[in-house]
Formats: C-alpha cells, sequence, structure tokens
C-alpha cells in the first residue's frame, strides 16, 4: 500500500512552513558585481536560494536545510528544495502553494534517499529524480505518480545517484549521474537510448571539491539545437560540447579564461547567440560564481557575489523579466 503524500495547493488546505515563507530583504553586498550585462538573476546555495535585482539588492531570499535545484517559474512563484527530500514552490510573498516530500510518498518510507533534482513540466505536472531509490517520477498537483522510470545506475548512491535532471522537447529524459561519472538519456519507457561517460582525459582521479580535485563527477547535462550535448563535468573542471558520435566538438577548461579558474562547473547554457553561460562552484573567493563566454572562450559577463553566497553556490541563472518581483 502507497503512502499519502504530502502535497498542498490552491484551493486546498494551504500549509506554511516558517523555514520557507519569510521573505527576507537586504541592500546590496559591496562584494556583488557583474561584469558585462547586468541582470536580474536566481542565485542559490546548498542552504538558500535568492532572487537578485540587477542592482545587487535581493527582492526575496528563503532558507533551505539541502538544495541543488531551483526555478523561477513564469508566474513568479519560486520552485527549489526546502531539504533534500522536498519539493517546494512558494509564491512572491512566501506563501507555500504546493509541496511534494519524496521520503514519505509514492511508497518511498522507510528507504534512504535524496532528491537532486526537478523540473515544472509543461502539463503543470512536477518531475522529480530520486537519488537512492533510483528513479525518475512526474506527480501531479495531489501529489498522484502518474509515471515512474527506473534508472540504470552502476554505483547506486542516495547521495550521487544523479545530479540536475531534464526533460528534452523531443520528451526524453537527460540525466547527469553523479556516481557513475556518465550521461544517460532516457526514452519515456525507461530505455537507455545514448550514453555518454565523461572523460578523465589521462588524469587521474583526486579528491576534494575545489579547483585542485579532479573527477568526472558532472553536474548538468543540456540538450542543444543542433543535437549536440552540453556537459558541466562538475569536478571535471571543463564545459564539453559532444556530438550525438560522442565526439568533443568544443571544450573550455579549468585555465583557459585569464585570471579565472575553473572549479566545480555545475548549471550550463548555451544562449541563443551562441554564448555560453555556466556555474563555477567552489572555486573560493575572488573567482566569479557564474561565467559566460562566446565560441572563441572570451569572457562576455561574470557574476560574484561570494560574501553573500559563498563557496557551495549550485545555481546561478538570469531572471529578467520572470513573473514580478515581490512587494
Amino acid at each position: 500500500m502507497q503512502n499519502t503524500p504530502v502535497h498542498s495547493f490552491h484551493g486546498a488546505r494551504v500549509a506554511f512552513c516558517a523555514i520557507a515563507s519569510a521573505a527576507l530583504f537586504a541592500g546590496p553586498s559591496v562584494q556583488a558585481e557583474q561584469k558585462g550585462a547586468q541582470h536580474r538573476l536566481l542565485v542559490a546555495n546548498t542552504g538558500k536560494a535568492a532572487v537578485v535585482a540587477a542592482d545587487g539588492t535581493i527582492e526575496r531570499e528563503v532558507k533551505s536545510a539541502g538544495l541543488h535545484d531551483a526555478a523561477l517559474l513564469p508566474n513568479g512563484n519560486l520552485l527549489y528544495q526546502s531539504g533534500w527530500t522536498k519539493v517546494t514552490e512558494l509564491s512572491p510573498e512566501g506563501k507555500m502553494v504546493w509541496e511534494y516530500d519524496s521520503a514519505t510518498s509514492n511508497g518511498n518510507s522507510g528507504t534512504p534517499l535524496e532528491v537532486h533534482s526537478f523540473q515544472r513540466l509543461e502539463n503543470g505536472n512536477t518531475m522529480i529524480s530520486e537519488s537512492g531509490v533510483g528513479r525518475l517520477i512526474e506527480v501531479d498537483r495531489e501529489g498522484k505518480l502518474v509515471h515512474e522510470i527506473k534508472l540504470t545506475r552502476d554505483k547506486p548512491s542516495k547521495h550521487s545517484d544523479t545530479r540536475l535532471v531534464r526533460r528534452t522537447p523531443a520528451g526524453t529524459y537527460l540525466v547527469a549521474h553523479e556516481a557513475d561519472g556518465k550521461v544517460r538519456e532516457y526514452a519515456r519507457d525507461g530505455k537507455v537510448v545514448w550514453e555518454y561517460e565523461v572523460p578523465m582525459f589521462g588524469k587521474q582521479n583526486k579528491g576534494g571539491h575545489g579547483p585542485e580535485a579532479f573527477g568526472n563527477h558532472l553536474f548538468n547535462v543540456v540538450r542543444l539545437e543542433n543535437g549536440n550535448t552540453l556537459i558541466g563535468t562538475g569536478n571535471g573542471h571543463s564545459v564539453l560540447e559532444v556530438n550525438p558520435n560522442k565526439e568533443v566538438v568544443w571544450k573550455l577548461e579549468q585555465n583557459d579564461l585569464p585570471g579565472i579558474t575553473l572549479a566545480w562547473v555545475t548549471r550550463v547554457q548555451r544562449l541563443p547567440n551562441g554564448n555560453t553561460r555556466f556555474g563555477n562552484c567552489h572555486a573560493g573567493p575572488g573567482m566569479p560564481l557564474s561565467i559566460e563566454v562566446d565560441a572563441a572562450k572570451n569572457v562576455v559577463w561574470t557574476y560574484n557575489d561570494y560574501e553573500r553566497f559563498g563557496n557551495s553556490t549550485v545555481a546561478v541563472e538570469v531572471v529578467d523579466g520572470v513573473g514580478t518581483p515581490a512587494k
């Protein structure tokens, strides 16, 4: 018998969470700096998520007990992890309008697990990756399980089965399998239709999280319009573009950018103008948290806000014009 999922939505009883509902306001940090265009940003580290105005002021901020993913929805609601097993949706005023706890829902009670990624789908359902359980699920607004995919895992781990997972426009699912060091693309029936092992490029594995470490514990994978795949290699300190034949056609390495050292490369994005934007986590003070380069690897934009977000910043996303600022 399945457990009843935890959820909340408009038209039903709305639960309030002290951690999730408080909107905090602060002035700009003297160390917050964007070099290049000035953008409104969604910024998150493992302990909090915030919407940061282009002038550096905090529009809203919310604490978390564990976070690797966050999104600002078109209606201005914040979808984020309020803990390692919970996905929570907040209105701009800080009211919780929906929540799903994987630890107690849809057969998971008593099973060690962590959530490291999710995505709000066009049909209103939410896709969630459940590490430890080893599955991708889609749930509706009532928390009902409407689809499930079992994941292939070489090194099962409740902490590292996956990092970010994204459903593609073609309806497949691109999974960054951190512990395995592999990208796997799953069809809707769960079949692996493409797999790519992130290369070590002749180097030896070296533990840690900073620039001194090395491995292939990838964080993010994105399918590009040209059919290639863009990979944030985590502690591989690089961004790779790989074609369907698994050939690296573009690569940005740890020390390619003058004055910048790459550490744990997190979210990656290919912009309409051909530029590439990516996160630079665990790089230490003085290093940008997010970087944008052109195809020739010239730096055109950086964001640094180490004072407020520190060394575990996992997400920096431009959200110009998304939703409305909280009053």
